[in-house]
């Protein structure tokens, strides 16, 4: 009798092409103008890539073919970009206003030397309000989620805290809630960056590693929100 033999197929990698059109499907959806942004990224550098042909190229059937392409591949590498920073941004907005969804943008969108947790440093059990800290060249930040009129008390307690260890390092607020002067969740990130530097990298990891040892384990907030896996919340 003949032994039988069993095959198991290795799982396939997902398309990268589908996985891009799923993301721009998925932008589409929740950012109605991203498809008008994706236009103009790939239409202007086009344009600039014929023009330059007609003007530096125009007797040289070669170097006219070149400009285009190099026109026709800038809008293709443009519109990349833009599809990214939208498709951030529509993920990001569908888990605005969640508890948790600072701790998404720290742990998702936070690079280089900066220092943080998708965990929050004081949370209150009633409101679900928090606070989240960074450490990065700006000194520390302290971000409430939630309403400024009840995140601000927690936040001054927060920089207490930190003054109380580390007195010279710089402290600075930012918000990201319901008021109108509140950071919108899909430019935290920015927002972060932007801040002036006054540490070096040393001083950086010194910094967190000595707040680190203060930490605390809230309860009660959602670890490791994805905004890439978030779901709108369906009309009633």
């Amino acid at each position: 009798m003949a032994r039988e033999t069993s095959t198991t197929k290795a799982p396939k990698k997902p398309n990268r092409f589908r996985q891009m059109w799923d993301v721009f499907q998925m932008t589409r959806k929740y950012d109605k103008r991203a498809i008008w942004y994706l236009l103009v990224a790939f239409v202007v550098p086009v344009i600039l890539g014929i023009v330059l042909a007609f003007v530096l190229a125009a007797t040289n059937v070669l170097g006219f073919v070149l400009y285009v392409i190099l026109g026709v591949v800038s809008g293709l590498l443009a519109s990349l970009v833009v599809l990214g920073r939208r498709a951030e941004r529509a993920a990001y907005s569908q888990i605005e206003g969640q508890p948790g969804a600072v701790g998404a943008v720290l742990k998702n969108s936070i690079r280089g030397s900066w220092q943080t947790s998708e965990m929050p440093v004081n949370v209150s059990p009633r409101t679900q309000d928090a606070v989240y800290r960074a450490v990065g060249r700006g000194g520390v930040v302290l971000i409430g989620e939630g309403p400024r009129s009840r995140t601000q008390k927690m936040l001054d307690e927060e920089r207490r805290t930190v003054a109380r260890i580390l007195p010279n390092v710089p402290v600075t607020f930012l918000y990201v809630g319901p008021d109108s002067d509140a950071v919108p969740l899909y430019k935290l990130a920015g927002r972060m960056r932007r801040i002036k530097g006054s540490l070096n990298k040393s001083e950086v990891f010194a910094v967190s590693n000595r707040l680190a040892s203060l930490a605390k384990s809230p309860v009660g907030i959602p670890k490791g929100m994805d905004p890439n896996r978030a779901r709108a919340p369906r009309p009633r």
